[in-house]
């Protein structure tokens, strides 16, 4: 995976699996310091309401403490709705 065009390694592994319900992956290896992330499936009138929950830590400790890391994690904040506003996007493509 890339984020902002660098090469990342990102591993996680499926913690919980309650089908049809949901499931939650967490970050075994990657950019994060802790990522854990929570996919929800409801059954509504005409089809299915997909949900994420995500929790996460940046990387750095100390180093981002201050105004440095409340920046650092809007940018990242940002991201990562960029990333679920994308599929979000996807899926209405795909199902309708």
């Amino acid at each position: 995976m890339r984020i902002h065009g660098l090469p990342l390694r990102w591993t996680s592994e499926i913690e919980a699996w309650e089908p049809p319900y949901r499931f939650s992956d967490r970050q075994i290896r990657g950019p994060y310091r802790s990522w854990l992330h929570e996919h929800t499936f409801h059954e509504v009138e005409g089809g299915t309401l997909v949900g994420d929950r995500v929790d996460f830590e940046l990387p750095g400790g100390r180093l981002l403490a201050g105004p440095i890391g409340r920046l650092a994690g809007r940018v990242v904040a940002t991201d990562v709705r960029r990333i679920f506003d994308f599929r979000r996007e996807r899926m209405g493509e795909l199902f309708g």
